[in-house]
Order: structure tokens, then sequence, then C-alpha cells
């Protein structure tokens, strides 16, 4: 199993992924094709839980309130299910290896799986 999530209009993802070949990989535009809530418990399943696949960084985040609320694993996951921009992006996952978002670690993390 080899997919990528992502947002085809991110540039940051773009940035991410160009140098990573993704010819083998099923790619999944999440905001015109959405996550099932079997894509999202698979990549709960190589990820351990919901909040480290749960962006902060929606505008809906703000929106919502959501700051100042304690939420749990079933609110994070209905969330993502509810509006694609709650999905930290990109999500690829290579077999039993997931990478999530943008940060510096994973970023490099991922270069580091690829050998780029």
């Amino acid at each position: 199993m080899r997919k990528v999530y992502t947002l085809s209009t991110c540039d940051t993802s773009k940035r991410i992924l160009k140098p990573v070949d993704l010819t083998d990989f099923m790619v999944k535009d999440i905001k015109f094709d959405k996550i099932t809530a079997e894509e999202l418990d698979e990549m709960h399943s190589l990820s351990v839980s919901y909040e480290a696949l749960f962006s902060r960084r929606s505008r809906s985040f703000g929106v919502l309130g959501l700051k100042n609320k304690v939420l749990s694993e079933k609110n994070y996951r209905d969330y993502i299910l509810s509006d694609y921009t709650f999905l930290k992006r990109p999500v690829i996952i290579d077999g039993d290896k997931i990478f999530i978002g943008n940060q510096k670690k994973n970023v490099a993390e991922l270069y580091q799986h690829f050998g780029v």
C-alpha cells in the first residue's frame, strides 16, 4: 500500500513531495476526493492517534473555537472526516511507514526513507 494524501493547490506539499518518486503511489487530492472513514482509520492504525493527523492550522479550527475545547480522539476523527482542512498535509503511506505533515523532522525522515 503506497498512498499520498495532499492538496494539489498546497505549495508546501508540492515542495515537500517534489523530490520523492511517487510513480507507484496512489495520489489523492483530498479537496476533490474526500477522505473515507476507512482511509482515515488506516492512517490512524499507522500513526497511533487521530490527534497526530489533526491540523490545528486549519482556518476552521479558529472559526469553530476549538482551541478552547478539550478534544477526544473521536472528536479529532470526526472533524477530519467533516472537513479536509483538518488533515495535516501531506500524508504519505509506504507500506507500514507513515509520514504526516510538514514539520522539519517529518520531512527529514521522509527524505531519508526515500533516499533523497
